[in-house]
């Protein structure tokens, strides 16, 4: 049976462009790994953040866009994206957020603590301590490394037919059901980072796209052959599932699960550094090869932004 290791990314859409790169970078300390542009729409950014390499399960993504329509969480979403902090940093980043005047909550579930806000647009977000995963080598803006994220803990998926995302989860993708407790059923992928998954026992209201909201969460294949594998088995089974797409970084095939939740399938290579050098990484406006003759028109049309420091309030 295939396995997944658990989450390569989560890609979201956000407002403004420098607002994100700022809340991101500035405040939670990712780095932006990549800046090209959404290969549907390419008026619009495409911005990517991880770990120092930008490695799968450290991956959140944004299609950024000035005044664009609020959504609301609920039904056929990630309705929270979990990023893991090594253990010992719950302090660090309580005191950060209110050096940035951040309004947060804590809440438990499954015996763990989570430091819950928001991002400007309005995404949930999640910190949690974890001992699995490698530490970040990336420190920015006053975040030492012993404290910065280290990609993502996991996700909590709202569905609207929760029996049937369950059985995805677990029959499909491989995850392991772990442990039930106050209305959510958590599953785990054998992988160290990205690999907890929350869900919802009764059926969600539908939510509705747009700003704050993800648009899709994307599983790790870990290799080309792999990926190929896991096209035919969701076509066997009816999912219908998109032809292999290249999207420069990594292939991707896509499916609806009967929960509303799009799914996608992502390759761990060949990675970020294709086309820029370690060292330069996020610093280019990318574009795929059909895009370069109207480089000068898109770079016109994009807003400007930068990463940059942000100052505590």
């Amino acid at each position: 049976m295939l396995k997944t290791a658990g989450i390569h990314h989560i890609t979201a859409f956000v407002n403004d462009a420098q607002q994100n790169v700022d809340f991101h970078a500035g405040v939670l300390g990712l780095r932006l790994v990549k800046k090209t542009v959404n290969f549907d729409a390419p008026e619009v950014y495409h911005l990517y953040f991880g770990n120092e390499n930008g490695s799968p399960g450290t991956i959140i993504t944004f299609f950024p866009q000035d005044n664009a329509r609020t959504g609301k969480i609920g039904g056929g979403q990630v309705s929270i994206t979990v990023y893991a902090i090594p253990e010992g940093s719950m302090d660090f980043w309580q005191k950060r957020l209110d050096s940035f005047g951040i309004q947060y909550e804590t809440t438990t579930r499954f015996g763990e603590t989570f430091l819950r806000f928001f991002d400007p647009s309005g995404l949930q977000i999640e910190l949690v301590e974890r001992n699995e995963g490698a530490p970040s080598r990336w420190s920015f803006n006053g975040i030492p490394a012993e404290h910065a994220i280290k990609g993502f803990g996991g996700a909590m998926l709202s569905s609207v037919s929760s029996k049937n995302t369950m059985l995805v989860l677990e029959k499909v993708l491989g995850l392991d059901l772990i442990a039930e407790e106050d209305g959510l059923v958590r599953f785990k992928g054998f992988g160290d980072i990205g690999n907890i998954i929350d869900v919802n026992a009764e059926n969600a209201a539908w939510g509705d796209p747009g700003a704050g909201t993800v648009h899709h969460i994307a599983w790790r294949a870990k290799d080309y052959e792999e990926h190929e594998k896991w096209r035919e088995l969701l076509a066997q089974i009816g999912f219908q599932p998109t032809q292999v797409i290249d999207r420069q970084y990594f292939n991707a095939i896509y499916f609806r699960e009967p929960g509303g939740i799009l799914f996608e399938i992502a390759t761990d290579p060949p990675g970020f550094a294709r086309d820029e050098t370690f060292e330069e990484l996020g610093t280019h406006l990318m574009l795929p090869e059909w895009y370069e003759p109207q480089r000068e028109l898109i770079e016109q049309i994009l807003t400007k932004i930068e990463v940059r420091e942000v100052e505590e309030i």
